[in-house]
């Protein structure tokens, strides 16, 4: 999985919601009173938020691979070290491995290094490139290590430790959260059933009643109601769903993508 830029992410979401604005406009002015006035307000949000929503995963897929293969590197060193490397040469030999998107973030590491580049700042900016939680907790303690010198392994194997332990923690969260995911999604499903069987048992009937046509919705507006609201409750529902399995809100545009896909073609076919 490739590193996504900050300037990335701003790009597509300007690109993403440049092109939504024209497919709404284009509904207001030349389909506001047609039935693809609503699957083109559909097709506007996906298209404003489904960029985001790969990138997003793509670069949460690369912030995780690099946190795992943490505790593999600092046993590298260790071993490195214990053949009487310094930390730097035991760094440089730890690049030559393989540690997935890690290894390239190594290597650049190491050109810093060989261009002048003191290991301390080195490590600041491989820190500043990669930024996820535990890279930066544990930079400030590699730095202090190698300013006091002395056995490298008795700094290096508790900071493994801590790693994998923080990482196994992080597992079991996950695994124990995403039952709470699936209810999301089973609710949205309970949620398109009812509407459809709503609609098909009680509104269409009700429609062949000229007496109670009046005081009820028509067909139309039902459809165009329920139709808005499988809108909403996929969208929000999704974004519930990534604050709650990935602790953000904007990792949960996948899943919302996802429901409101589910909901467009359920309600397009079914009601």
């Amino acid at each position: 999985m490739p590193k996504v830029e900050k300037l990335e992410k701003k790009i597509a979401w300007s690109v993403s919601l440049i092109l939504a604005s024209i497919v709404v406009a284009t509904a207001f002015m030349w389909l506001q009173d047609s039935p693809l006035f609503n699957e083109y307000i559909v097709l506007a949000v996906v298209i404003a938020i489904f960029p985001a929503a790969i990138l997003d995963y793509v670069d949460y897929r690369w912030r995780r691979s690099i946190d795992e293969h943490l505790p593999d590197l600092f046993q590298a060193i260790v071993q490195a070290e214990s053949t009487g490397m310094t930390l730097t040469q035991a760094v440089e030999e730890a690049s030559k491995r393989r540690y997935g998107p890690l290894t390239a973030e190594l290597k650049r590491m190491v050109a810093l290094m060989s261009w002048g580049s003191s290991f301390e700042k080195a490590l600041q900016s491989f820190g500043e490139r990669v930024n996820t939680s535990l890279v930066m907790r544990s930079i400030p303690i590699v730095i202090e290590a190698s300013r006091s010198g002395g056995r490298i392994e008795k700094v290096f194997q508790p900071l493994q430790k801590f790693v994998q332990s923080t990482l196994t923690a992080e597992k079991e969260r996950q695994a124990q959260i995403r039952p709470y995911i699936a209810i999301v999604y089973v609710s949205f499903f309970v949620f398109l059933f009812t509407v459809i069987m709503l609609f098909r048992t009680f509104f269409l009937q009700m429609a062949e009643l000229p007496t109670l046509q009046a005081a009820l919705l028509s067909t139309t507006e039902a459809r165009t109601l329920f139709f808005h609201m499988s809108v909403i409750q996929a969208l929000f529902g999704g974004l519930v769903a990534g604050k709650m399995g990935e602790g953000t809100v904007s990792a949960g545009l996948k899943h919302s993508v996802i429901l409101l896909m589910i909901g467009y073609l359920a309600l397009k076919f079914l009601m």
